[in-house]
């Protein structure tokens, strides 16, 4: 079978959507040496994605969310001549005629459209058209899924969730290693508490702030936050109320860092928090979890269904649970081993190869042939 990713966004960011597609397509090359598979990458990147005999690389000068996208990109499509082709961003070429499957990651956009910027609200307000252009949707938890039946209309068995996984790359390391590392790049000292997101305010920056500030005021704790992420929506606000509580000797802003440096700072800190509000997926906390390293996040969306019974869940309304909870695994060296070992477990679970015998079993459905 021939099959088209598109994968212009990996041009753009390796986070997120870009690292999804990325991971995938190697996973699915290696599995499938049989199939065919075309990556259309943005003709901005000069070296293929995946070197493999069994991958062809085709380049589009349309760029990803461009405004002429949906003139221009069936065109590109077509050309390919593709028995299946899977857009991973969610919108396929919605005027083209074919077999595609969709990747919808999180419906954060109509749960919190006041976030969106215009064009970002141009570009995913074509979600109802993409469901019910697609042949075949894949969503990355059934929370999503549960989502897109709710707020979509769309039939249940039109959709499959196929889970993501973990960076093979992060592993457990010797955290004095580690830290050693991270103390030769940041100014950190040895204790700290690890938060890795975009800052922005469904991430719930705000409340983890409160509760760190209730953590240093009645449990008198006061080991530092280290907040990994770009800047989003509000980071100024999340700033000025850093100053409001009193924490800037506290809070260590580290803007987006390296995958080596990502894997030493998740190594070398005591507890990843994630408290979100909503998560399609939750990709930090498993990848934290990958390394061995005690999780504290939210009990809401797809969470729960990610960490399973390895991590402390929490109430992201109830800023003293978060307190409570970071208390417990900074003082409870019991506690940490055991959340060590069964995080470990827990990431084992996943793989990008499990990932991608799914995605090839859906490919097998929209084009209507049986594995």
């Amino acid at each position: 079978m021939h099959i088209g990713i598109d994968a212009r966004l990996v041009y753009y960011t390796r986070a997120g959507i870009g690292q999804y597609t990325l991971h995938l397509a190697q996973a699915l090359a290696r599995s499938f040496p049989q199939d065919q598979f075309t990556l259309l990458q943005d003709r901005r990147h000069r070296t293929p994605l995946v070197k493999s005999a069994n991958v062809d690389v085709a380049t589009s000068f349309v760029p990803s969310h461009h405004r002429l996208e949906q003139r221009l990109l069936p065109l590109v499509v077509r050309g390919l001549r593709t028995d299946v082709f899977h857009s991973p961003d969610f919108i396929p070429p919605l005027q083209a005629q074919g077999r595609f499957v969709i990747t919808i990651h999180d419906l954060a956009f109509l749960i919190y459209p006041h976030f969106l910027t215009q064009d970002s609200a141009r570009y995913y307000g074509q979600i109802d058209r993409a469901v019910r252009h697609a042949s075949q949707i894949i969503a990355v938890s059934e929370s999503t899924k549960n989502d897109v039946v709710r707020m979509l209309g769309a039939p249940a068995e039109k959709i499959t969730v196929i889970h993501e996984a973990a960076d093979p790359v992060f592993v457990p390391m010797d955290r004095k290693a580690a830290l050693q590392y991270v103390r030769s790049i940041y100014e950190i000292p040895e204790e700290f508490i690890l938060f890795v997101s975009t800052i922005e305010p469904r991430k719930n920056v705000s409340g983890l702030l409160r509760a760190y500030r209730r953590l240093v005021d009645d449990y008198k704790l006061m080991p530092p936050l280290a907040l990994v992420g770009a800047k989003g929506w509000l980071q100024d606000s999340v700033e000025a109320e850093v100053a409001q509580l009193g924490l800037e000797s506290y809070c260590h802003f580290l803007g987006r860092v390296s995958t080596p440096d990502l894997l030493n700072l998740y190594n070398a800190a005591r507890c990843l928090v994630h408290p979100a509000f909503y998560e399609g997926f939750g990709l930090t906390p498993l990848e934290a979890m990958a390394c061995g390293t005690p999780v504290v996040v939210s009990c809401v969306s797809s969470l729960p269904e990610v960490v399973g019974d390895a991590a402390l869940l929490i109430n992201p309304e109830n800023d003293e649970e978060i307190t409570v909870a970071l208390w417990r695994v900074l003082t409870d060296a019991t506690l940490r081993a055991e959340m060590r070992a069964k995080g470990l477990r827990r990431a084992g679970a996943f793989s990008w190869e499990r990932a991608a015998r799914q995605t090839m079993e859906v490919y097998l459905k929209a084009a209507g042939r049986s594995a």
